[in-house]
């Protein structure tokens, strides 16, 4: 075979690789365009909603000719909106409070302890991890009713954590396994205690995960609608998702405009914790997940 002919399998070989490429990037690129499409244009839609005047959801446009920030003076003016974002927010903030502190401790003795029943407990809450929260609703239900903390937020908030104890527990146990132990056994040396040594060494290397926990138990109950519906029965004690939801609801609730502006408020908050804590969101839920 001539050098010419090798040449020109070469060039072949070459053209059909580089058009290989071309399409595999204009398929990656087209579904992605389209998976943007589908994700932006609902939140576009929702905002041109809130901007309506009137109270139509079939009159809303995407982008609305007389926009107007009325509603959202409405919210705080004449409902219960802020009430409804006050009990939000202090069920989020309790439940990431909890979790981090149980889940935290949790984690690390299973990580850094060898006592019996330890592998007991460990397959115990890769079991349970396997089973949603609303699959238990009946029982929980009772349980709270016998308990005497039916519509009350702090059951609300025990259900919450309890629910999310296995699956974030064996995250942060893979996390501080990846902790080297020379660490503790130097800090031992020179006098420090578990407690100490948890705090001081054990904590300030585990943010990112920490942060992680912290962001998903905060924003658990604050998108949650199914436990509060069920939970919660007084009026002064609803939820953003509970209220919002009886707005477009039933043959006389027709409040979209409004609803789509209290949507917009409830989404704002964990868009920004979300862009400000993305570095340590990631690096948490991969280090966690690679570890365990």
């Amino acid at each position: 075979m001539s050098m010419s002919d090798m040449s020109v399998k070469t060039t072949k070989k070459k053209k059909r690789f580089s058009l290989r490429k071309f399409i595999g990037k204009f398929l990656i690129y087209t579904l992605l365009i389209i998976q943007c499409i589908i994700v932006i244009v609902p939140v576009v839609w929702i905002i041109g909603s809130s901007l309506n005047p009137g109270n139509s959801l079939y009159g809303s446009a995407m982008f609305p000719k007389n926009p107007t920030f009325a509603h959202y003076k409405e919210l705080f003016t004449k409902t219960d909106f802020p009430l409804w974002y006050r009990n939000t927010l202090k069920i989020a903030a309790l439940n990431m409070v909890f979790c981090i502190v149980i889940i935290t401790i949790t984690s690390y003795v299973f990580s850094r302890f060898r006592f019996k029943g330890r592998k007991q407990g460990l397959m115990a809450m890769l079991i349970l991890q396997m089973f949603p929260t609303f699959l238990a609703m009946t029982a929980l239900y009772v349980l709270l009713w016998q308990l005497n903390l039916l519509d009350n937020h702090l059951g609300l908030v025990l259900v919450y954590v309890g629910g999310a104890i296995p699956y974030n527990a064996w995250l942060v146990k893979g996390y501080f396994d990846g902790i080297p132990r020379s660490l503790d056994e130097a800090a031992r040396i020179d006098g420090a205690s578990n407690l100490t040594i948890f705090r001081k060494i054990t904590l300030p290397l585990a943010k990112p995960i920490i942060t992680f926990v912290a962001l998903t138990s905060f924003t658990a109950p604050w998108m949650d609608f199914l436990l509060p519906r069920l939970l919660i029965r007084s009026a002064d004690k609803k939820t953003l998702a509970v209220g919002l939801f009886e707005w477009v609801t039933g043959q006389q609730n027709t409040k979209f405009t409004l609803f789509a502006a209290g949507a917009i408020l409830v989404a704002i908050p964990i868009v920004l914790l979300f862009a400000y804590l993305q570095k340590n969101i990631v690096e948490g839920l991969s280090s966690g997940a690679s570890k365990g």
